[in-house]
């Protein structure tokens, strides 16, 4: 078979959540890569609706292996709580597996996440406060804890008796808040340790051997393209790469071992937090996108910032990432409007460009430019079949695809699983 990333092409929430829930109908391996519980994928599938932020997708699969890869970084308190819903929901759990590689989400770093966001004011970067950036932070530093330190007691407690000292002199001096008591903490990662024993494994291995058995392999994505360290919108960006490039780091995986790569984009855009956004629509029209989504952050409840497509940056995405194929989802919200408009161009300082700046505050002014297609007027939430949209709806995809460079090879018409139409074969 083969193994294909899943990857967002736009500032996350693109609907990659979905897209995986149908593709890993087919797959026997599906590996989260990167991110921690700052993410968030709504399904709605037979099971019912569900808002999972740690958990991959495809454990709704009743035959394929999920793992949480080494790239992620893991709040054991939201894991297990995310278990026992699914568990009460009828779901199983027992084929999900943790990489011992991963590092752990420790009380310190949800303080601190609080605490730097508050000492910039207004040059916050709208961090979901949860502590992802200060770990990976620890990660790179050095100073961090992984889940295969929760299975030697011993090597947790000398482990986290350094650090705590450091982390507590930092609270108290540099923030005036209380120190973590030592046997709290460490008491409370024992008890984590217990209950996700069973999961935590040498997962690379585990992918290893499922490729060698020619099975079918998706890497499931969190967050956009335009949110990684190196090429979104820095420094209004997440904390771990959520590119192509990213999956193979975040899941052991050789990146010779990748055959495809989809792009999941919405059919316009849409922005939780702060940082630019070009396309952004401050008017009745963005409200009415929103309002009619329910744009509003799974993870955070914040209202998300909607605008038209921006093909300026759907393109630099596109090559970044080396998208064999493209996935349009919510076409379906477009219904309805008599004219759209989709993003060719920036004006930048009285020039015309068609390349997505480094510089945020280049990206800041720069002005769209816009090309207008007649809307379809309609509802398409019950087409499955390509040929049968309006023409103005193929019309919008033939232009995604021109402007881009890259088929697009599936549409979601609704959320839910049947509510799709395949233009092209993805296997």
């Amino acid at each position: 078979m083969s193994t294909i990333a899943i990857i967002g092409g736009q500032w996350g929430d693109e609907g990659k959540g979905k897209v995986v829930d149908l593709l890993a109908q087919e797959a026997q391996v599906i590996v989260r890569f990167s991110g921690g519980d700052n993410a968030g994928h709504t399904v709605i599938n037979p099971y019912g609706e569900f808002k999972l932020h740690l958990v991959p997708v495809g454990i709704f699969s009743p035959h394929a292996v999920c793992i949480i890869g080494n790239g992620v970084v893991i709040n054991p308190a939201v894991l297990i709580d995310e278990l026992d819903q699914l568990n009460q929901r009828g779901v199983d759990t027992t084929r999900l597996f943790i990489s011992d590689r991963a590092h752990l989400i420790m009380p310190y770093h949800i303080l601190l996440d609080g605490l730097e966001e508050e000492s910039r004011a207004g040059k916050a970067i709208g961090t979901t406060r949860r502590g992802i950036g200060p770990a990976f932070a620890d990660k790179v530093a050095r100073l961090g804890i992984r889940t295969g330190d929760l299975l030697d007691e011993e090597v947790l407690l000398e482990r986290l008796r350094f650090i705590l000292d450091y982390k507590n002199i930092m609270l108290t001096k540099i923030y005036g808040v209380s120190p973590l008591p030592l046997d709290e903490v460490y008491g409370k990662y024992c008890r984590y340790g217990e209950r996700l024993a069973p999961h935590i494994r040498e997962t690379a291995t585990m992918l290893e051997e499922a490729l060698s058995r020619e099975e079918l392999v998706l890497l499931e994505g969190a967050q956009g393209a335009l949110l990684d360290p190196d090429f979104g919108t820095y420094p209004y960006t997440t904390s771990s790469s959520p590119l192509v490039g990213g999956s193979c780091l975040g899941a052991g995986l050789s990146p010779f071992r990748i055959n495809r790569a989809l792009g999941v984009f919405k059919a316009y855009c849409t922005r939780v937090g702060a940082g630019p956004m070009p396309t952004e629509l401050k008017d009745e029209i963005g409200d009415l996108i929103r309002d009619r989504a329910h744009e509003y952050g799974t993870t955070t409840g914040r209202p998300r910032r909607c605008g038209w497509f921006d093909a300026v940056a759907a393109r630099f995405s596109t090559r970044i990432n080396g998208f064999t194929g493209i996935v349009v989802t919510r076409l379906d919200i477009l219904d309805g409007f008599a004219q759209l408009k989709i993003c060719v161009g920036y004006e930048l300082d009285g020039d015309k460009t068609d390349y997505f700046p480094a510089s945020v505050a280049a990206l800041e002014r720069c002005q769209p430019i816009y090309e207008e297609l007649p809307g379809w007027q309609a509802s398409i939430r019950h087409i499955r079949q390509y040929e049968q949209l309006p023409i103005e709806a193929r019309q919008y995809i033939a232009r995604l695809e021109e402007l881009t460079s890259c088929p697009v090879n599936l549409i979601c018409v609704g959320p839910g699983r049947e509510e799709n139409i395949y233009k092209t074969p993805i296997f």
